[in-house]
């Protein structure tokens, strides 16, 4: 998401395995679909890593030096770009649960 009109997620790390089962749908993703994601968001930098014996996962980082890290194991390649839009559009801050209203006799 855009706050006063600067995206604010700046790098999007994509992590896979190109052996195991569980990196199936991330790897269909890099093929098909990273490409035209990246030419949809040219102010985000994209980048691919492999990290062999270990579940996929995609992390953003916000510049508000911020991160949000999301497991994508066993997903198809839509539900990959779903988490890579999510990314995308969140403003990178710290999800706070509100309390409930606390009420004051005087």
């Amino acid at each position: 998401m855009a706050l006063r009109g600067v995206w604010q997620l700046q790098k999007l790390i994509v992590s896979y395995c190109d052996w195991g089962g569980s990196s199936r749908g991330i790897r269909e993703f890099l093929e098909s679909q990273l490409l035209a994601f990246k030419e949809k968001n040219p102010q985000l930098e994209v980048i691919a890593e492999l990290n062999r014996g270990h579940h996929p996962f995609l992390k953003g980082l916000y510049r508000n030096k911020n991160e949000r890290v999301v497991c994508v194991k066993n997903m198809t390649p839509e539900d990959v770009h779903q988490c890579a839009t999510r990314l995308r559009n969140a403003l990178g801050r710290k999800v706070v649960k509100e309390d409930k209203a606390r009420h004051k006799t005087s």
